[in-house]
């Protein structure tokens, strides 16, 4: 893909996926925290329940929130897709850039500004779980971010066959 993504486009590629479940709450939905308003959860759920005891496997977020403004996300027009990731994909998506292991480990995620956009870094604050996160994904990032959150999906499936 050589276009940046939109928000848009990556909730319909995840929503295409079998058995997802996308978690958007509007502004003034009283069933969700005002700071989620605008911003994307991503999760495997074929009955098409929000799960209660599962994180989402993805999300966009629109806003910086409080322990989290590393990626300046309050300017316009600026929102950061945020996947989870296996160790060894961590490690490949951030070679060069980080210390992949050291981050994995829980030292500070990136000597990379995490405000830049289109590039694969450690999410700034979940890094250490396995996160990555892309602000602005263009078009060095489309079909990465696409694929990880394809990937993602999958992992998730096999985590929610597993617990039934």
């Amino acid at each position: 893909m050589s276009t940046h993504l939109s928000i848009d486009q990556i909730i319909g590629a995840v929503r295409d996926l079998d058995g997802s479940l996308v978690v958007a709450p509007a502004a003034g939905d009283a069933d969700f925290p005002e700071l989620a308003w605008g911003d994307a959860f991503f999760y495997y759920a074929p009955d098409g329940q929000m799960p209660r005891t599962v994180q989402p496997y993805g999300t966009v977020v629109t806003k910086n929130y409080p322990d989290d403004t590393g990626s300046d996300l309050d300017a316009d027009g600026r929102w950061r897709v945020n996947i989870h990731v296996d160790r060894a994909a961590f490690r490949e998506l951030t070679a060069g850039r980080v210390d992949a292991g050291a981050v994995l480990d829980g030292a500070e995620a990136s000597a990379t500004d995490p405000a830049t956009p289109d590039v694969v870094l450690p999410h700034p604050v979940y890094g250490s779980a396995g996160w990555i996160a892309v602000v602005n994904p263009g078009p060095a990032t489309a079909d990465t971010v696409l694929r990880l959150l394809r990937e993602a999906h999958d992992a998730a499936r096999t985590r929610y066959a597993r617990r039934r």
